[in-house]
This record gives C-alpha cells, sequence and structure tokens, in this order.
C-alpha cells in the first residue's frame, strides 16, 4: 500500500500483489515407439500425453496434434515458454525443429552432442550415446544422488550406469519386450500374439501362457541378470536399480533388483537439462 493526497486528505492507494511467472516448459521425449509430451510449470508435471511414433509426420501434424492435447488441458500455447527434446529418430529432426518454432516462436532445446549436462559421459565416444539414456541418467542421479543402475523399457531395453560421484559409466542394450514378441511372431508360424499380462505360473499349461511366461519372467530375469553382473563391475556399495518406460511397472513388478519405477523419469531429465542450458 502507498500513500497518496488529495485537498489535504492522505487517502491508502493498495497496489495489486505483484506475481511470480513460474515458466512453462513442454518437454518432449521421441523414442522409436512413442513420443511422450509433458507440460511442466517450475518443477511441476501438469500434464503428460504419449503418441505413437510415426517417422513420416510432419511439422503441421505434430503441431495440430500438440495444439489439441494442450486445448484440452486448459493451456495455451502462449503460455509455453521453451520446449526441449531428446530423439532418437532422426528422420524426424527437421519436422520436430520446424514444430517447435512456428508454434512456439522460439527454438527447442535438442539433448545432443554439446548439451552441457553437468555429468562426465566416460563413453568410449560420448557422442555414441543416445539421447534419451543420458536424460534418464540426469533425472536418476538428480533424484537418488547415488550410484544407479537404469533400464529403460521401451522398443529396446537399456541399460545404463552412473557412479556414486555422478558420471555416466555406459551400459548396456537388449532387444525390447514388444521387438522379442514381435519377431516369435513372424519367425514362428504357430506362435500367436499375445497380450502381456502376468501369466498365473512360470510353467505355462497352453501356448499363450508359454508366451507370457517366457516374455513377462523373461524379461524380468534378464533384467535381474544384467544388473547383477553391472554392480559387481560397478565396485560401488550397492547400486540403486530403478526403471522407466511404459513397459517398467509391468516388468518391475516381477523383478528382484527393481526397487524404483519412475514413468516420467525421462520428462524430469529434459526439464533439469533445460534449466542447465538455458
Amino acid at each position: 500500500m502507498g500513500a497518496a493526497t488529495h485537498t489535504g486528505i492522505a487517502l491508502l492507494v493498495r497496489r495489486p500483489p505483484l506475481r511470480y511467472h513460474r515458466p512453462m516448459l513442454l518437454a518432449v521425449d521421441v523414442g522409436n515407439t512413442n513420443v511422450v509430451l509433458g507440460v511442466f510449470r517450475g518443477k511441476e508435471l501438469l500434464a503428460h500425453w504419449r503418441l505413437s511414433t510415426s517417422p513420416s509426420r510432419t511439422a503441421d501434424e505434430f503441431a495440430i496434434l500438440t495444439l489439441g492435447l494442450l486445448g484440452q488441458a486448459g493451456i495455451s500455447s502462449r503460455e509455453i515458454d521453451a520446449t526441449a527434446v531428446a530423439s532418437v529418430v532422426p528422420p524426424l529432426q527437421f519436422a520436430l525443429q520446424e514444430f517447435t518454432r512456428r508454434t512456439f516462436g522460439k527454438p527447442a532445446l535438442f539433448v545432443g552432442p554439446g548439451t552441457r549436462t553437468g555429468m562426465p559421459i566416460l563413453y568410449d565416444n560420448p557422442r555414441e550415446v543416445g539421447a534419451d539414456r543420458i536424460v534418464d541418467a540426469v533425472a536418476a542421479y538428480d533424484r537418488w544422488r547415488t550410484a544407479l543402475v537404469i533400464v529403460d523399457l521401451g522398443t529396446a531395453t537399456t541399460f545404463d550406469c552412473v557412479s556414486a560421484a555422478g558420471e555416466y559409466l555406459g551400459g548396456a542394450i537388449a532387444p525390447g519386450l514388444h521387438v522379442s514378441m514381435d519377431a516369435l511372431f513372424h519367425h514362428a508360424a504357430k506362435l500367436p500374439r499375445v497380450e502381456l499380462v502376468r501369466p498365473d505360473r512360470a510353467i505355462g499349461r497352453n501356448t499363450i501362457a508359454s508366451l507370457q511366461s517366457g516374455l513377462l519372467y523373461g524379461y524380468a530375469a534378464l533384467c535381474d541378470g544384467l544388473a547383477r553382473r553391472m554392480i559387481a563391475e560397478m565396485g560401488e556399495p550397492r547400486p540403486k536399480v530403478v526403471a522407466t518406460g511404459g513397459l517398467a511397472p509391468l516388468v518391475a513388478a516381477e523383478s528382484e533388483l527393481i526397487e524404483e519405477v519412475d514413468e516420467m523419469l525421462t520428462l524430469e531429465g529434459l526439464r533439469i537439462l533445460h534449466e542447465r542450458n538455458p
């Protein structure tokens, strides 16, 4: 409040309170199977969506889909202050650049060589590491601040190791669960596609149950087996094993070593990297 005078009488003038603007970020994780989008206001994830990946999708199509999703959530495109993108689909790079520039009036941060991560990359050639893997590692270490094995269950199943000092050590890449199921369907004439659900027992008594057992329990064993080898090689005090990706909740429920599941880990990593690359 301030004081003003009118004909010698002091009047109290009420000024509207100052409002602190929390920037809004659109984070876009482009994988081989899905595109995951999320909107942050500050550190709060307001909304998120999952689209199918189409390598031929145009900038206009990205704009129509994204603006529609934002509108459903009551968010105007004018409220988006910045965009951060992690993509492992090179054919979409130009369309994404055009989409973000035209729709939001400014270029996006694309995670890649030259991005300040705050994490030493101890890969033989750091440029070979997928953007999603670095983003996951940054987000996981920022959250847990300990040695980590991060399992991302997507199109590929990736394993990424981070030291207690916050160094990216490397990892492993295996075929994803859906990729393996599709390979069986295409190369074994008598095996059908099955729903990915937990079977009642490991010893299946029909073809569908046998496939479900091999896929789900087999991948849980794959995750545990590789994680154990990595933990032994890391020489760190008991690294935490965490999982992300669309299939993480299903597989983690059957794993002996996965302690935490965060399906939004990549989006959170994009938010952090945007803060580190203003």
